[in-house]
């Protein structure tokens, strides 16, 4: 790297931006249905099914990275897609990071919702993605923290990106793989720097988060 203020320090920027943004709308797009429909239906197993969701939660990054890496390497199953060092990759080991945590945390808001409202609307014989979106409206503050706390948990990563990305210059380094790599290098003061813009970019996003969620309050 050139230097902290530098073209290529936003291009990281905006690489990790990209990235995370992408595997964060995936997952809350999957992760979300799946909440709704495992709060509205009691069947076998549910129980253990909440227990699974649970525990991914703590999903270790480095894991889901050997995972992909497996399927994506060029003499694995999905190794002709060349997919293996490319951001794609990586908004992929991120959203796997991330879905558990919105499906957990979202289910857990849709459960405290009011059962009366439930009863009712199961009463009034409303079609079933009205119903469903009567009740994200309800827990809506809760489903806006899940997706916060994913994407912070993403964001920081940096596991699966080093094994998925490759930390390539100009394509596929972030600020996390940029941090490691220039601490392994002995440069700290660089590292630390990156580190506090890190942190700097996740606080802006969160305080967005909520500042649209006391508009709604409003």
């Amino acid at each position: 790297m050139s230097g902290f203020l530098s073209i290529e320090t936003l291009e990281i920027c905006l690489t990790s931006l990209k990235t995370s943004s992408v595997a964060i709308v995936v997952a809350s797009a999957i992760g979300i249905p799946v909440a709704l429909w495992a709060s509205s239906h009691e069947f076998a197993g549910r129980r253990a099914l909440v227990t699974i969701f649970n525990t991914l939660t703590a999903l270790p990054s480095v894991f889901v990275g050997v995972l992909l890496y497996s399927l994506l390497s060029r003499s694995a199953p999905l190794g002709s897609l060349g997919l293996l060092y490319s951001w794609p990759a990586m908004s992929a080991g991120q959203t796997l990071l991330a879905l558990p945590l919105i499906i957990s945390l979202t289910l857990a808001a849709l459960n405290r919702t009011d059962v009366r409202l439930r009863k009712e609307l199961i009463a009034l014989g409303l079609p079933g993605w009205r119903t469903a979106w009567i009740l994200v409206k309800e827990a809506r503050f809760g489903v806006l923290a899940a997706v916060v706390a994913a994407f912070g948990r993403i964001f920081t990563e940096v596991g699966s990106a080093l094994m998925l990305g490759g930390n390539i210059r100009h394509s596929t380094r972030t600020m996390t793989t940029t941090i490691a790599m220039e601490t392994s290098k002995g440069n700290f003061q660089l590292g630390l720097a990156l580190g506090f813009l890190l942190l700097g970019v996740a606080l802006a996003i969160n305080v967005g988060f909520h500042r649209l969620q006391e508009a709604h309050v409003r």
